[in-house]
């Protein structure tokens, strides 16, 4: 007839409970032995009762064996620690991209004034204060542009002026000349005549090159129908 099955619990009874401990630690010093002389396996056993006393074996050192178990454990844990250290830090980094580009499709959903059903009055509120702040802005800075704008427009104007200035007064110098050139030759010395020839000579000159310089303009610009007028 075999034994029963014993329930495994702690024992209550001091005396039954030393009794299996003395019986159950020799059978598994037993069997380490055994399997340590099988299977050629190194085996390292420590037992501390509950009095404090050290039972222990080995086939081969204690310590030695510790040393060993702690350096598989440290380098099997550190392998496995850093893998999933990374597999963390990609998941959460991944997990705060995906949180940022959904706040921001939010927000520009909200700026051009979709998806407000699910915004409280406070934010709203926020919301209709950041539009207001953002066309201040952009109309300080059209403000800014306009003001740049008629600046040059201004600056183009007095040069224009000046332009038109110096091109009557090369004109009214030329068609005077002119009046000179067409004068008998007898009315006038042929020295000066010479000097007046050569005079004409070299204003008509300056007058090709500076027609020359001026950029040719557009005729329905403002500009150039304010030097057309001038002009006339």
């Amino acid at each position: 007839m075999g034994r029963g099955k014993i329930e495994i619990k702690r024992i209550e009874n001091n005396t039954n409970r030393q009794v299996t401990f003395c019986k159950r630690r020799n059978g598994l010093l037993k069997k380490a032995y055994e399997l340590s002389v099988l299977c050629d396996a190194e085996i390292a056993l420590i037992v501390f009762s509950t009095r404090g006393r050290l039972y222990e074996y080995s086939n081969n050192n204690v310590k030695a064996t510790i040393e060993r178990y702690k350096k598989a454990t440290a380098e099997t844990s550190s392998a496995y620690t850093t893998q999933e250290l990374n597999a963390q830090f990609y998941q959460q980094e991944s997990k705060k991209l995906r949180q940022q580009i959904q706040l921001m499709q939010n927000t520009n959903r909200h700026l051009v004034g979709e998806g407000l059903c699910s915004l409280n009055v406070r934010e709203l509120k926020q919301l209709e204060n950041r539009l207001e702040r953002g066309i201040t802005r952009i109309r300080s800075k059209k403000h800014e542009a306009i003001l740049a704008e008629t600046e040059n427009l201004h600056k183009r104007e007095i040069q224009l002026e000046q332009e038109n200035a110096f091109l009557r007064s090369k004109i009214a110098e030329n068609e005077r000349l002119q009046e000179l050139s067409m004068m008998p030759s007898g009315e006038q010395g042929g020295e000066e005549y010479n000097a007046f020839q050569q005079y004409l000579a070299r204003n008509m000159l300056q007058l090709n090159m500076m027609e020359t310089a001026v950029p040719s303009y557009d005729p329905l610009s403002p500009d150039h129908k304010r030097s057309h007028l001038q002009l006339q």
